[in-house]
């Protein structure tokens, strides 16, 4: 078998997931994992198919019709998932929103070889003032050579600079 990895996007509408699905499975493709959202009347999602290597063309010149009916599919081929060199590590952000703040964070996590796996953001009224406030929770991959508590530390410097509120935690706490 075959993995693909699939970036999807199109105006947002009823019946859009399954018109992807139908396609996938038309072509003996099966869908492994994914994941989708509605965002400013658009939907967008990444997702993993497993298809037979006799059918990966077909699969992929199927995909690319879905063009027709206004969704944009890029298709790349899935890597060699790395060694697990590195542990999972939660991620919690809150403050007053302004421009920069997920390039400063993610800034200083590159420099420490720390990976984003995943990251959810959204601005939302405060409770009391209606002030924008901005959230962001993220799991990253962060190396075993990497010390947890220099990292925190670089962390809430930075959060304390941007007057925010961090968290980070790991899976059992």
């Amino acid at each position: 078998m075959d993995h693909l990895v699939l970036t999807v996007i199109a105006p947002d509408q009823p019946g859009l997931v399954e018109r992807i699905a139908q396609c996938i499975a038309a072509h003996g493709g099966n869908w492994l994992e994914s994941r989708m959202s509605r965002m400013a009347g658009q939907f967008a999602g990444i997702l993993r198919v497993a298809v037979p290597a006799e059918g990966y063309d077909e699969l992929v010149d199927g995909l690319q019709g879905l063009n027709a009916h206004g969704i944009r599919v890029l298709v790349a081929e899935s890597g060699i998932e790395p060694s697990c060199t590195w542990k999972p590590i939660h991620l919690d952000l809150v403050g007053n929103d302004r421009p920069g703040i997920v390039r400063d964070i993610t800034r200083l996590l590159a420099e420490h070889g720390v990976n984003v796996e995943s990251l959810t953001t959204e601005v939302a009224p405060a409770p009391m003032s209606s002030e924008p406030l901005f959230h962001a929770d993220a799991v990253l991959a962060v190396p075993l050579t990497l010390s947890l508590d220099l990292l925190r530390d670089k962390l809430e410097s930075l959060a304390d600079d941007m007057m925010v509120e961090l968290n980070l935690r790991t899976a059992e706490e």
